[in-house]
């Protein structure tokens, strides 16, 4: 098969002019499977969820042999916020002053287009893999999650797939090309905390049982705790409260509910299962003190994981000190990504544009940029099957 050199800026665009916020994929990965389809792959769609919840999922390779070395990310989006402030069109893929302009610029549709050029490059020149490539794409990375890379990863296990290793291409550099890869994330858990009193007339207290007290007991108490002194790879766990709400415009009256959100991001020090734990303890202890009711609702949206430097490890930053001159730290910083989910079933980094403009009005990446990531990917497929 002849294959031609893909143009990663061009293809980029062509990818960020399908806006596929989260829910309406709009053509994106129609968009992808083509032009891989073009190099050989053979792709197959894996829809999960109905209505609104529908979500498309691609999963690609290139080979039949192991290894079986996998890019994943996704094609959808964020919305854009007031289009009317961006300073080109967040739909239009434009190239104006050196930079690509639009939704998933960086976050994450120039990296896709980087490792699907890299790759273009390497096959043009009749290099073959030494094993395989595989594609991993969602649909449901900036949504909730549920109907997409969490799904297809069991999905294409029961139809005798098996990844070796994997590397994402979320925005992993804070504000240059080459200064971090991830090898790890940490966990999140949020917590809905509810207590129920019973209202009343703020003159007769005694005829009222006021549930905003309590509630600042038990906020008190779990705000207090160190969870932790942080680990080589992690920075300490911490918990943040991110809302109170009462809803009580009257000013003589105890108010019946009081209700708080908050969120950990924990390490390896703890599990999902250990801190829901933790918190229904606190609570328990104070349902006892309390003569009213006081309830959680307690979701973990994701584990922390932990990718040990190892050969993998060195091949991403081996290629980025090749290409930009300084060698990347690894790092577990930032928020979750579908790695969490890949973990289970291979090791998994990160590494990908810079972030710095991600889910922001204007989200932007360098032209140059997206061309040193396409030589940063060349090289490390080169390595991985050398």
């Amino acid at each position: 098969m002849q294959v031609t050199p893909l143009d990663p800026v061009t293809f980029a665009a062509a990818l960020i002019r399908r806006p596929s916020i989260t829910g309406t994929d709009a053509g994106a990965l129609d968009t992808l499977q083509e032009q891989l389809e073009a190099l050989g792959f053979v792709c197959k769609r894996y829809p999960f969820g109905e209505g609104e919840a529908f979500v498309d999922n691609l999963y690609a390779r290139l080979g039949t042999s192991a290894p079986n070395f996998c890019f994943a990310g996704h094609t959808d989006v964020v919305p854009t916020g007031d289009a009317a402030k961006w300073a080109a069109a967040p739909f239009a893929g434009e190239v104006k002053d050196g930079q690509l302009w639009g939704r998933g610029a960086a976050d994450m549709k120039g990296a896709i287009a980087a490792f699907v050029g890299a790759l273009s490059e390497l096959l043009a020149t009749g290099w073959t893999p030494n094993g395989s490539i595989s594609f991993l794409i969602t649909g449901d990375e900036e949504g909730p999650a549920q109907n997409g890379t969490k799904k297809l990863l069991p999905a294409i296990a029961a139809d005798g797939e098996v990844i070796d290793h994997c590397l994402v291409g979320e925005p992993t550099n804070p504000d240059q090309m080459g200064e971090m890869i991830k090898n790890g994330r940490r966990g999140s858990i949020n917590t809905v905390l509810t207590v129920t009193g019973k209202q009343g007339h703020v003159a007769y207290p005694h005829r009222a049982v006021n549930p905003v007290p309590k509630l600042i007991e038990i906020l008190s108490e779990v705000t207090s705790r160190a969870l932790d002194d942080g680990s080589e790879f992690f920075q300490p766990s911490n918990l943040e409260v991110t809302t109170i709400d009462v809803g009580n415009v009257a000013e003589n009256v105890i108010p019946e509910t009081a209700t708080a959100r908050f969120n950990i991001r924990f390490n390896i020090h703890h599990s999902g299962a250990s801190l829901t734990k933790w918190i229904e303890d606190v609570v328990a202890k104070h349902k006892d003190e309390f003569d009213g009711e006081i309830s959680t609702a307690i979701r973990v949206s994701g584990e922390s994981f932990l990718t040990q430097p190892c050969g993998f490890t060195d091949i991403i930053q081996d290629a980025v000190e090749q290409v930009c001159g300084s060698r990347p730290t690894l790092s577990t910083t930032g928020g979750t990504s579908d790695a969490r989910f890949i973990t289970h079933y291979a090791p998994v980094v990160e590494f990908g544009l810079v972030g710095a403009t991600m889910h922001q009005v204007n989200e932007r990446v360098d032209v140059s940029d997206i061309k040193t990531l396409t030589q940063i990917y060349r090289r490390v497929i080169e390595a991985y099957f050398a």
